[in-house]
């Protein structure tokens, strides 16, 4: 492997150091052949000595952390980042679809050290706490991301079909979809709320890029979904 390389859906490229690697709808690494994704979304390049990932896109915002759930990022159009750590996971979604692929590097500026105390998922969600039945709404909505092995794409559900999913009613679920993003904007989460307070369209997309690389939920949740299943209500 060469000084970096990235992975999606077990496809690797490894961009030059004095190349412009070009990811999106063409390009380098040509995503997917999806009308919501920009033809140049994002580019990885070197400068200075340093890796950076930049989002030229103008619509799309991807979500950036290293693999262990300590570190993210949201980059907005227009905005770049360093790639400092041995993996770096980028999450962002186009129309329905959500994509992931990982950068690696061979020499990485920072390195985490991982504590066992640290590898629950309730350890990455600070003063937030949620009920089950809350979690269990950001599972629905990450389950296909969670069942999936490696990088690649997967649809998130409808907010009808995740309600589907856990017998309930789809008011209920709207409700609760309200209160976590609640709770995740009041601590800084960006990208669930959009002007005037107003929640965000594409909430769904983010709350689940969110939950997926913090380690808000992991797979070992996944029994909620029966565990919470036609649940009676609560907050």
């Amino acid at each position: 492997m060469g000084e970096l390389a990235i992975d999606f859906c077990g496809e690797w490229h490894e961009p030059a150091e004095n190349q412009v690697f070009d990811i999106g709808r063409e390009g380098d690494l040509e995503v997917d052949d999806n009308p919501y994704l920009h033809r140049k979304f994002l580019q990885i390049e070197r400068q200075n000595g340093i890796w950076w990932l930049n989002n030229v896109g103008t619509m799309l915002s991807a979500t950036v952390a290293d693999t262990s759930g300590g570190m993210q990022a949201w980059v907005s159009p227009g905005a770049r980042i360093p790639l400092v750590f041995g993996q770096t996971r980028v999450v962002f979604t186009a129309g329905p679809t959500t994509y992931e692929f990982d950068v690696h590097l061979k020499t990485p500026a920072f390195r985490q050290e991982s504590r066992g105390a640290d590898s629950a998922g309730d350890t990455t969600i600070g003063p937030v706490r949620f009920t089950d039945a809350q979690k269990a709404l950001i599972v629905a909505l990450a389950e296909p991301m969670l069942r999936r092995e490696g990088t690649g794409f997967s649809a998130i559900p409808s907010s009808a079909e995740a309600a589907k999913r856990l017998g309930w009613a789809l008011t209920r679920f709207n409700r609760k979809l309200d209160n976590v993003c609640d709770k995740l904007d009041r601590v800084g989460v960006a990208g669930l709320r959009g002007g005037g307070g107003k929640l965000a369209t594409n909430r769904r997309a983010r709350l689940v890029e969110h939950a997926i690389t913090s380690h808000l939920v992991t797979s070992d949740d996944l029994h909620l979904l029966d565990t919470m299943k036609g649940t009676s209500d609560d907050e």
